[in-house]
């Protein structure tokens, strides 16, 4: 028993070797393309606003996009609006929006991992993160023009 024992042990030890070692092949990259979470490119100063990493596409030229957004804790932007609807994926955090061009946190609605959100071209809306970051994956067509509400 004590025999087997320690054969499941080794056994274990030495599977558990392989896997914390490079145990898979490197996808052909001639199919695809990709970047690891810690190797993303973020951009901005979260003292002033959200980090972003552009996915694909250009935001500010005209054409589809697709970027990352990382809202910090207590961040928010104020009442704005886009000139094109704009696709909305909550990937990890609780993203919080509101409605209307009275910015006003208390009124925002908890939107959690997995939601999907549209917003709607001209309409004032206004969003971010209240105890916990966010990150949202947003997707349109540019040129992603922010204008504040009036």
């Amino acid at each position: 028993m004590i025999k087997a024992a320690l054969a499941l042990v080794a056994l274990l030890a030495l599977a558990s070797a392989g896997f914390t070692s490079k145990a898979w092949a490197e996808p052909d990259p001639k199919v695809l393309a990709y970047t690891l979470p810690d190797k993303l490119d973020w951009k901005g100063d979260p003292k002033f606003g959200p980090l972003s990493v552009n996915l694909w596409g250009d935001p500010a030229k005209p054409g589809p996009y697709a970027i990352l957004v990382k809202w910090p804790p207590h961040m928010m932007s104020r009442p704005h609006t886009h000139p094109y609807d704009r696709h909305i994926t909550v990937v990890s955090g609780v993203w919080w929006v509101g409605t209307g061009k009275t910015y006003d946190p208390a009124s925002t609605t908890p939107m959690p991992p997995g939601t999907v959100v549209t917003h709607f071209a001209g309409q004032p809306h206004y969003d971010g993160a209240k105890d916990e970051p966010c990150i949202i994956e947003i997707t349109g067509e540019g040129p992603a023009t922010t204008v504040p509400a009036k």
